[in-house]
C-alpha cells in the first residue's frame, strides 16, 4: 500500500475527475461512473473523485490511478454531509479508496468532522482531506491532522454563498495560511481557470461538472446560443444614451442595430451633479415616449458616459475635469429606480468597441483597437475577444497617454497628454490662422483643399501617431477605428495617419494593421449604449452575472 506522501505526490500538479451523478440523471448508476472514470484517465486525469463504496468499487476494477473517496449522506437538519461518519470512511476505503475527503466546514464540524479525521487517520491509515470554505476551517483541519485541503465548499455555505464563483485568489492565500497541499475544487468550469488555480499555488486541481455532466454542459451551449439569438432579435428593443463632452445623444436601437428613433441636446457638463442625472432622465424619458408611440417595450437601458466607469455597480469611479461633478456618481441606480428597467453604465469609449463588435466593423475580429476623437479622446479595445477594462476599470485611457513631459497641462492632472494634442481644441489651435470656429469647419476646408486647413490635420495625424504607437506595440491589433467628431468624414487623416504610424512602429509591414473610420458613423455612441445594455442583459440570462 502507498504512503500518505506517495498517494499524494501522484496528484501533483494534475487534474482530479470527480465521477458522480445525482438522482435522476440518466448517469446515476455506478457502471456509468466506472466509464466515466475510464474516459477521464485515457484523457489524462491522475486522479478520480467519488461518491460511495458501490461507485468506488466499480471505478477501482476500471482504472488503477488514486481515488479520493466520499459518502454524501443527508442529516436530519436536511442538508448532505460528505463523510458522516467513521464507519462510512471504513467503507470507502474498504471499496478501494486510497484517500478520504470529509467536510471539515463549521457545519461538518459540528457533526464532528475533526474528531472523526482523526480516528480515520489513525485507525484506517490512509491520507485525509478536508473540504472547507474558509481559511480559518482551513487551519483548524490541518491542525487537526488533515493530509491535504480542498476548496470544495467554498460558497455551498450560508458563511460564503456570496463568494465570486472563481477566486485563483483565495487559493493563493490558502496556500499561505497552510502548510499541507492545496487542492482546488468547486466551480472550476474551463481550461482557463484551472490554470490560473494552479498558477495561485494549487496543489491539483478536480473538476467535475464541466466533464462529467452532459446535461449541465449542453444548458450552458443552449444558453449561449439563445443568448446571442436574443441579443439580435430586430423585435427587441434597447434605450441608448451617449452622453459626449458636447452633446448627449440617444436613441432606440433594435438587436440587430437598426436605429429605430434618435434625437440629440446638449450635455450640460458644466451643471451640478443633480441636474446631469435629470438631463439622462429626460433624455431616457423621450425614448420611452417615442416607443410607447411605435407601440414598442425596450428593455434595457445602456448609458455611454465620459469617465472611468465600473459596470458592475453602474458608477463613475473618476472623470476629469473636463466632466466636473461626475467622480462618485451613481447613473445606473438612478435610472433604475426611475424607470425599473435594467441600466448597463460603460465609459463611452468601451461602448464604442463593444458597437463595433456587435454591429460595425469587428464582428469578426478578436483583437482591435477604437479610439474616439472630439471634445476628448478615448480608446476601447478587445484583446483575444473579449472587451478589456482592466484591473481598476481604468484601461483604454489613450487619451492620456503621456508625448511630451513638458508639454500642456491635462484636465486629468498631468501634463502633455495625448488628448490635448489630438482633440478638437488643438485642431483648432493647428487651423488658427484659418480663423475656423468648428473642427468640421476644418474638416470640411481639407477636404475642399485649403492648405491650412489640411495642414492642421497633418500636424494632428503626427501626434496622434505618437499615441497610437505605444498602442500598436503593447497590443500589436488587427485593427485600428477612429470615430468621433474628427474622425467623420476625414479622409486625410486616416492616410496621414497611416503614413506616420508606419513610420513609428516596428515591423509594420508584417502587422497588416488596417486602419479605418467606423461604420456606424454620428450615432456609434448609441449604439455603442444598446449594445452594451443587450450584452448585460445577455450575461444574466445566462447567469453569468447578477442583476444590473
Amino acid at each position: 500500500m502507498k504512503t500518505t506522501t506517495n498517494v499524494l505526490s501522484d496528484l501533483r500538479g494534475s487534474l482530479i475527475v470527480s465521477c458522480q451523478a445525482a438522482d435522476g440523471n440518466p448517469f446515476r448508476n455506478s457502471a456509468s461512473m466506472a466509464r466515466f472514470a475510464q474516459a477521464a484517465v485515457q484523457g489524462g486525469a491522475s486522479g478520480i473523485r467519488a461518491n460511495g463504496p458501490e461507485d468506488i468499487r466499480a471505478i477501482r476494477e476500471a482504472v488503477s490511478v488514486p481515488i479520493i473517496g466520499i459518502w454524501k449522506a443527508e442529516q436530519h437538519d436536511g442538508e448532505m454531509l460528505i463523510t458522516p461518519s467513521f464507519e462510512a470512511a471504513h467503507e470507502l476505503v474498504e471499496g478501494g479508496a486510497d484517500l478520504v475527503a470529509m467536510d471539515c466546514t463549521r457545519r461538518g464540524q459540528r457533526y464532528g468532522a475533526l474528531e472523526r479525521l482523526r480516528r480515520i487517520k489513525e485507525e484506517l491509515g490512509v491520507p485525509v482531506l478536508a473540504d472547507i470554505a474558509t481559511f480559518e476551517e482551513a487551519v483548524e483541519a490541518v491542525k487537526a491532522g488533515a493530509d491535504a485541503v480542498l476548496s470544495t465548499m467554498r460558497g455551498y455555505t450560508e458563511e460564503t454563498r456570496n463568494v465570486p464563483p472563481f477566486e485563483p485568489r483565495f487559493i493563493a492565500e490558502l496556500v499561505r495560511a497552510v502548510d499541507v497541499p492545496v487542492i482546488a475544487e468547486g466551480r472550476i468550469h474551463s481550461p482557463k481557470q484551472a490554470r490560473a488555480a494552479l498558477e495561485a499555488g494549487a496543489y491539483a486541481i478536480v473538476v467535475g461538472t464541466a466533464i462529467t455532466r452532459p446535461d449541465w454542459i449542453t444548458r450552458r451551449f443552449v444558453a449561449a446560443t439563445q443568448s446571442w439569438q436574443r441579443q439580435r432579435d430586430p423585435k427587441r428593443v434597447f434605450v441608448g444614451i451617449d452622453m459626449g463632452g458636447t452633446r448627449t445623444k440617444f436613441g432606440l436601437v433594435s438587436g440587430q442595430g437598426e436605429l429605430l428613433f434618435s434625437s440629440a441636446t446638449p450635455t450640460p457638463w458644466k451643471e451640478r451633479r443633480d441636474a446631469l442625472l435629470e438631463h439622462l432622465k429626460q433624455a431616457a424619458s423621450t425614448c420611452l415616449e417615442e416607443a410607447t408611440r411605435l407601440g414598442i417595450t425596450p428593455e434595457a437601458i445602456g448609458l455611454a458616459t465620459g469617465g472611468w466607469v465600473d459596470p458592475k455597480l453602474g458608477e463613475v469611479v473618476f472623470a476629469t475635469s473636463d466632466v466636473p461633478h461626475w467622480t462618485g456618481a451613481k447613473p445606473g441606480a438612478y435610472l433604475h429606480a426611475a424607470f425599473g428597467l435594467p441600466v448597463a453604465v460603460e465609459n463611452d469609449a468601451n461602448a464604442f468597441a463593444v458597437a463595433e463588435k456587435h454591429f460595425g466593423a469587428a464582428k469578426a475580429e478578436t483583437d482591435f483597437v477604437c479610439i474616439t476623437l472630439g471634445t476628448g479622446v478615448g480608446g476601447g479595445c478587445y484583446i483575444g475577444g473579449r472587451l478589456n477594462r482592466g484591473g481598476h476599470f481604468f484601461a483604454n485611457t489613450i487619451g492620456h497617454i503621456p508625448i511630451d513631459r513638458a508639454g500642456l497641462p491635462c484636465t486629468c492632472g498631468l501634463a502633455g497628454c495625448l488628448e490635448r494634442y489630438t482633440n478638437a481644441a488643438a485642431l483648432l489651435r493647428y487651423a488658427a490662422q484659418g480663423n475656423f470656429t468648428s473642427g468640421e469647419e476644418v474638416i470640411g476646408a481639407a477636404n475642399a483643399g485649403d492648405p491650412i486647413a489640411q495642414g492642421a490635420i497633418f500636424i494632428l495625424a503626427e501626434y496622434l501617431a505618437i499615441g497610437c504607437a505605444s498602442v500598436v506595440h503593447l497590443l500589436d491589433p488587427d485593427l485600428l477605428i477612429l470615430a468621433g467628431g474628427l474622425a467623420q468624414n476625414n479622409p486625410l487623416l486616416l492616410s496621414s495617419l497611416a503614413a506616420h504610424l508606419a513610420q513609428r512602429t516596428t515591423v509594420w509591414q508584417q502587422r497588416k494593421l488596417r486602419i479605418m473610420g467606423s461604420p456606424l458613423g454620428y450615432s456609434a455612441g448609441v449604439l455603442g449604449a444598446a449594445a452594451v445594455a443587450a450584452a448585460r442583459l445577455g450575461e444574466i440570462e445566462q447567469g453569468i452575472t447578477g442583476d444590473f
